[in-house]
């Protein structure tokens, strides 16, 4: 049980990482809520959260998330991810720096239905804004 688990938490970082937004569309519930408390962005539905991953993906295409570990409880699985990329494209309002960013992430992440329907992503976003050179240390 808990392997099908993880296989279905899993689904939203290796769809990201080959920016397959069809594949990371059937890993959500239609009524998905997403969470990222390092932007402090929350967005409800499979199309919000899909675009969200995909504003990602345009401000650094070769971002992949590297999972470290994984732990289940119930129907909620936690996942260590490590984040890496290179923005060459504008992460919101911040222009392309060309520099790499290397954040650690936890996501934690409740299913139904072998369905992803709350995923609640934390990261440090001021890492990655100091990595780029959008803020200073």
């Amino acid at each position: 049980m808990s392997e099908q688990l993880i296989r279905s938490a899993l689904e939203n970082i290796e769809a990201f990482n080959a920016g397959d937004w069809n594949r990371l569309r059937g890993a959500v519930a239609a009524d998905v809520v997403y969470d990222e408390i390092g932007s402090q962005r929350r967005v409800e539905g499979a199309e919000k959260f899909v675009e969200s991953y995909q504003g990602w993906k345009k401000a650094a295409p070769d971002c992949i998330g590297t999972v470290k570990s994984t732990l289940t409880g119930g129907n909620i699985v936690a996942v260590e991810v490590r984040w890496d990329g290179t923005q060459t494209g504008p992460l919101g309002d911040i222009p392309a720096s060309g520099k790499k960013w290397s954040v650690p992430g936890v996501q934690m992440i409740t299913l139904e239905n072998g369905k992803i329907k709350e995923l609640r992503q934390y990261f440090d976003m001021l890492t990655i804004l100091q990595q780029i050179g959008a803020a200073t240390r």
